[in-house]
């Protein structure tokens, strides 16, 4: 493949294809059975998508809890931008996005979920967030990718695949609602 576009993303190498639809597919099944284990069935979770794709994901992680029987789970969407440390997302940004958590996190367990964890500063930042918004039982946290490389000490639950890009490549999740396609590619962004 020459040096271009690839699902919408400008790559100046070929890109590697880590995931497949299928098999990104696959992944957020295994993931919504093992919540649905872990918890001992779907009471009392709420899930919550870090904008842009870990919310797509928190909806179709619901659509595979209610397709195996469980009970509808209530879905929100945080927006963390203005409690990130490194600058991202200042206060006035026109950017920020907001939430959309239409019920309480009080005594819930919450599970976050993101597209792809990395230095963990992104959780760090939904955790702050979080927390201002109520007091639940417990925060649970679930990615289809995680590339390792921490800055903070922050570990997934739930691991749709574990990655490791070489240096100065970047992990990119493409989603069929956002980008027109599911996949997740490695390679380095123009």
């Amino acid at each position: 493949m020459q040096p271009g576009f690839f699902l919408g993303v400008a790559m100046s190498a070929a890109p590697n294809v880590a995931l497949d639809a299928a098999q990104l597919g696959r992944s957020l099944k295994r993931i919504a059975m093992e919540i649905a284990e872990r918890n001992g069935g779907a009471d009392n979770i709420v899930l919550v998508g870090i904008v842009r794709r870990g919310a797509t994901l928190a909806e179709r992680i619901a659509a595979e809890l209610r397709a195996n029987g469980r009970r509808a789970v209530p879905v929100g969407t945080l927006d963390i931008s203005s409690y990130r440390d490194d600058g991202k997302g200042l206060p006035g940004d026109p950017r920020l996005i907001g939430r959309d958590i239409p019920f309480s996190l009080d005594a819930k367990r919450v599970v976050l979920v993101d597209d792809v964890l990395y230095t963990g500063r992104t959780v760090r930042a939904a955790l702050d967030a979080i927390s201002d918004l109520g007091r639940a039982e417990s925060v649970q946290l679930a990615v289809l990718v995680d590339r390792g490389e921490r800055e903070l000490p922050i570990r997934a639950d739930y691991v749709g695949k574990n990655i490791q890009a070489p240096p100065g490549q970047r992990v990119f999740v493409r989603l069929a609602e956002i980008d027109g396609a599911d996949a997740v590619v490695v390679g380095n962004a123009r």
